[in-house]
C-alpha cells in the first residue's frame, strides 16, 4: 500500500526556501529603490519553471563567482515572494492581495512560464470577476492575455454598470473605451451609453464648467470636446434614443455634435415614417424577462425549429432573444405594444394569467404590422403552462388553419386565431372555435402582466449555406439585414 505525505514534502521545500540552505541562484528583483535580493536552488526552479529550463538548458543564463545571477526589474519584490514560495511549496493564497496585485502576478507568471499558476490565477480571476473593479483588471490584461482579456470585456458588457459607475472610469484609455462603444451586446440604454461617454470626455478634457449648460462653455472647450468626441460619435446608436431624451440629453450638445447628423436626428423624429440613416445596428440587449428564465429560450428555439424540446439542451442556439415590449412599464396599451413591435419581424410573446402561475404564449414567425386583419403561415404556435417554472411540462398547439393563425389590428395586443387579446388585461379564447390545436387555455381571463421578444437569427453563412434551411434576400444580408423563411 503506496503511503503519501505531500502536505510533509511542501513544508519540507518551503523550509528550504526560507533556510536558503545549499543556494546557487541571486535573483534581483523590482527596479529603483525598491528591489530585493533573492535566492533559490536552480534544479528546483528548472523543473518548476519553463523559463528557468530554458536558461539553464541552454545556458544563457548569467553566472558570476559560481551564482547564476537574474535580474527581473518588471517584478515588485512581494510578487517574486509569492511566485518563489508557490515554486518550492506549491501553496499560494490570491485573496489577501489586490485585483491590481493579481493582475500583475498573472503578467509575471505568464513570463516565468509557470503553466500550473497562470490557470488558477485566470479561474480566481474568472469566478471572483463580480466582486472586482473591473477598472482593476481590464487595462492590465489587455495587453497580456488576449483569451482573459476577452472574457471580462464579454462580462463588462452583460453588466456596463459595473465598469461605468466606477470611480476610475473617467481614467480609461480611449482606445479601451472605444473597444467596448463597438460591441453590439453591450447592455445598457444608449442614452446612458451616450451620457457616460459625454463624462469621460468633460474629464479627459478638464471641463470645469456646468456640463449640462453649454452656453457657459468657452470657445475653447467646446473645440476640444468636439475634438475628443469625434471618434467615438459613429459607435453610438443615436437612433436608438427616444424623442424626450434627444430633446433634453442629445439636442442641447448640437454645438459638439456634427451637423448632418443633428438635421439627421431632426428629421427623423418629427417627419412621419422618416427612416434612420445610419448604417450601425441597433445593439443586442441582454435578456431582461420578468416572466420567463433564460434556460426556457432553448425551448422556445426548439418548439421553432418544430423539433423535440430537448434539441437544444447541451449546445448553443443559434437565435438571439431580445425584449421589445413588456405591459409592466407599458402598461395594457395597443398603441404601445404596436410602437415597439410592429416592423420587428418573427417575435414570441408570453403572458401570466392574474393570481397563478400559470403562462401562456405564442410565436407568429411573420410581425405584427399593418391594420389588416388575419395574416397566413403554417408555422405559428401556442402554448400553455401550468406551472411557470417547469417549461417542460407545457402544452404546445400548432396552428390547425393557416389563413387566421394571426391576427393583426392597430387597437388589439398579440391577438392569434381565436385567441383574442383586446386593449386591456381581460383576455379571451375559442369564442368561435379553433384555429389552434386545444392546449387548455381558458375561455376568459386576466393577464397580470405580458412581454414580447424579438426572435433573431445569429449569422452564419456557412450554416446558411450548407444546411439549406434558410432563403435569404441577397440586399438584406448584404446590407447586414436578414429576411429569412424557416423551412422546419
Amino acid at each position: 500500500m503506496a503511503s503519501k505525505f505531500l502536505p510533509e514534502l511542501s513544508q519540507d521545500f518551503g523550509k528550504l526556501y526560507k533556510e536558503e540552505i545549499g543556494y546557487d541562484v541571486i535573483i534581483y528583483a523590482g527596479e529603483g529603490t525598491n528591489v530585493k535580493e533573492f535566492h533559490a536552488h536552480s534544479p528546483i526552479l528548472c523543473i518548476r519553471s519553463q523559463y528557468f529550463h530554458s536558461a539553464f538548458i541552454n545556458d544563457w543564463a548569467k553566472k558570476e563567482e559560481g551564482k547564476f545571477i537574474f535580474r527581473k526589474e518588471n517584478i515588485a519584490p512581494h510578487l517574486f515572494n509569492i511566485i518563489l514560495s508557490f515554486i518550492y511549496s506549491g501553496n499560494i493564497e490570491l485573496k489577501n492581495l489586490q485585483v491590481p496585485d493579481v493582475s500583475k502576478l498573472l503578467i509575471a507568471v505568464d513570463e516565468l512560464n509557470i503553466q500550473q499558476l497562470i490557470s488558477h490565477i485566470q479561474e480566481y480571476l474568472i469566478e471572483n470577476f463580480n466582486d472586482f473593479d473591473p477598472m482593476d483588471i481590464l487595462e492590465t490584461v489587455y495587453h497580456q492575455h488576449e483569451a482573459l482579456y476577452d472574457f471580462f470585456l464579454e462580462k463588462i458588457c452583460e453588466e456596463p454598470k459595473k465598469l461605468f459607475d466606477s470611480h476610475n472610469f473617467t481614467k480609461l484609455d480611449g482606445h479601451l473605451l472605444k473597444l467596448i462603444l463597438e460591441r453590439i451586446d453591450l447592455n445598457m440604454d444608449e442614452i446612458e451609453v451616450w451620457e457616460n461617454l459625454l463624462k469621460w470626455c468633460m474629464a479627459k478634457e478638464k471641463i470645469e464648467d456646468d456640463p449640462n449648460d453649454l452656453t457657459k462653455w468657452n470657445k475653447k472647450d467646446i473645440r476640444k470636446v468636439k475634438k475628443s468626441l469625434h471618434n467615438f460619435i459613429p459607435l453610438i446608436r443615436f437612433y436608438d434614443i427616444n424623442a424626450t431624451d434627444f430633446f433634453y440629453k442629445v439636442y442641447r450638445y448640437k454645438d459638439i455634435l456634427p451637423q448632418d447628423l443633428i438635421h439627421n436626428l431632426l428629421e427623423f423624429h418629427i417627419v412621419p415614417n422618416a427612416k434612420p440613416k445610419t448604417d450601425i445596428p441597433s445593439r443586442f440587449r441582454k435578456l431582461v424577462s420578468k416572466l420567463i428564465y433564460p434556460k426556457f429560450l432553448s425551448h422556445l428555439a426548439s418548439w421553432i425549429e418544430k423539433k423535440d424540446s430537448s434539441n437544444y439542451k447541451n449546445q448553443k442556439i443559434p437565435y438571439e432573444f431580445k425584449l421589445l415590449y413588456s405591459s409592466s412599464g407599458e402598461g395594457f396599451n395597443a398603441v404601445s405594444f404596436h410602437k415597439n413591435c410592429d416592423n420587428q419581424g418573427a417575435t414570441i410573446w408570453i403572458a401570466r394569467i392574474q393570481g397563478s402561475t400559470r403562462l401562456i404564449g405564442g410565436y407568429n414567425p411573420l410581425d405584427w404590422n399593418g391594420n389588416c386583419g388575419y395574416k397566413t403561415t403554417v408555422d405559428s404556435f401556442l402554448f400553455n403552462l401550468e406551472d411557470g417554472k417547469n417549461i417542460s411540462a407545457a402544452e404546445l398547439g400548432y396552428v390547425e388553419i393557416s389563413s387566421a393563425a394571426v391576427y393583426c389590428n392597430n387597437q388589439q395586443g398579440p391577438s392569434m386565431g381565436n385567441l383574442y387579446c383586446p386593449n386591456s388585461k381581460y383576455w379571451s379564447y375559442g369564442q368561435n372555435g379553433t384555429c389552434y390545436r386545444n392546449i387548455g387555455i381558458s375561455a376568459k381571463f386576466t393577464i397580470e402582466n405580458f412581454e414580447v421578444l424579438q426572435y433573431i437569427v445569429k449569422v452564419n453563412l456557412q450554416y446558411l449555406i450548407f444546411s439549406r434551411k434558410y432563403i435569404l434576400d441577397y440586399n438584406d444580408l448584404e446590407n447586414g439585414r436578414i429576411n429569412s423563411m424557416f423551412f422546419g
